[in-house]
């Protein structure tokens, strides 16, 4: 089971027990608990796909804060040729580290939503049994 969420208008897609650079949260401190509201699309391991419209009804993902870094250095050079100018900077940008938990869909956890499905694909298949083909087309 994974699921697309939007972190700060980042997309990324998750599953549990995943560990993620997403860009910095200042108010987070390392070790707390982050739940994430902008679920975009879920989907079940045996290919049953549910879209948003922009986000999932009652879906959420629990991450939970390991610590703050900083990404590799950016060197920015300008130059203007035969004009004497010449500026070199770099820049660090800042990130969260966060390692998924778990995936809340409808309100439940992805371990007990597997449960279910399998409780209903069971009454799924008994109703498909019960009901008669259509019949083929004649030819006129």
């Amino acid at each position: 089971m994974y699921a697309v969420v939007d972190v700060k208008d980042k997309q990324f897609k998750v599953q549990e027990g995943d560990t993620l650079y997403v860009p910095y949260h200042s108010d987070a401190d390392a070790d707390q608990e982050l739940t994430l509201d902008r679920v975009l699309l879920v989907s079940d391991g045996d290919g049953e796909v549910t879209l948003g419209t922009p986000t999932v009804e009652e879906a959420s993902v629990t991450a939970r804060v390991q610590e703050h870094v900083k990404g590799d250095k950016v060197i920015v050079f300008k130059k203007k040729r035969r004009k004497r100018y010449r500026v070199k900077r770099g820049h660090r940008q800042q990130y969260t580290q966060i390692a998924i938990e778990s995936l809340n869909v409808n309100g439940s956890s992805a371990a007990s939503s597997t449960e279910e499905e399998t409780d209903a694909s069971g009454q799924e298949d008994d109703d498909t049994a019960d009901a008669v083909p259509d019949a083929e087309p004649t030819e006129a």
